[in-house]
């Protein structure tokens, strides 16, 4: 009767401590932060359904004057990086689902012409990442 209890709470023990580790590990970023590297952007948006406060859309980067073709995105507002725009999917290759919408952002933007990274999210918790512009999608959270 003892060693079925005793394993009883030590297994508790051993998953109420790897719950904790989790969420402690998840809660690496803080809502109202910039962040703009792969995992940061995508925890962020995972916990708080909303890019950091360090992007623009390219609407709103345009109003302050930025030019893609130029790279002038920091001359106009250092330290910003473009997203929040509707990403329309059209390779098909993220899946497809009624009212599903996806949204895309760049990702460690340093200044200058933007890169090809991106992370892109849907309104229904799937976020990706692609490091080659859409030719391909790595699954970083969500369930399809």
């Amino acid at each position: 009767m003892l060693i079925p209890l005793l394993f009883l709470f030590l297994t508790a023990c051993t998953s109420v401590d790897y719950l904790e580790n989790e969420i402690t590990e998840m809660e690496s970023v803080t809502s109202g932060e910039w962040y703009s590297s792969k995992e940061e952007v995508a925890e962020y948006i995972y916990l708080y359904e909303e890019l950091p406060p360090n992007y623009l859309t390219k609407n709103e980067a345009r109003e302050l004057g930025w030019d893609n073709a130029k790279g002038n995105l920091w001359e106009v507002a250092e330290g910003m990086s473009i997203g929040g725009d509707y990403f329309g999917n059209r390779e098909g290759l993220l899946p497809e689902e009624a009212g599903r919408d996806y949204y895309e952002a760049d990702i460690n933007y340093e200044g200058g012409y933007r890169n090809a990274e991106r992370i892109v999210f849907s309104n229904d918790g799937l976020i990706y990442y692609t490091a080659d512009h859409y030719e391909s999608f790595e699954q970083l959270y969500g369930e399809e």
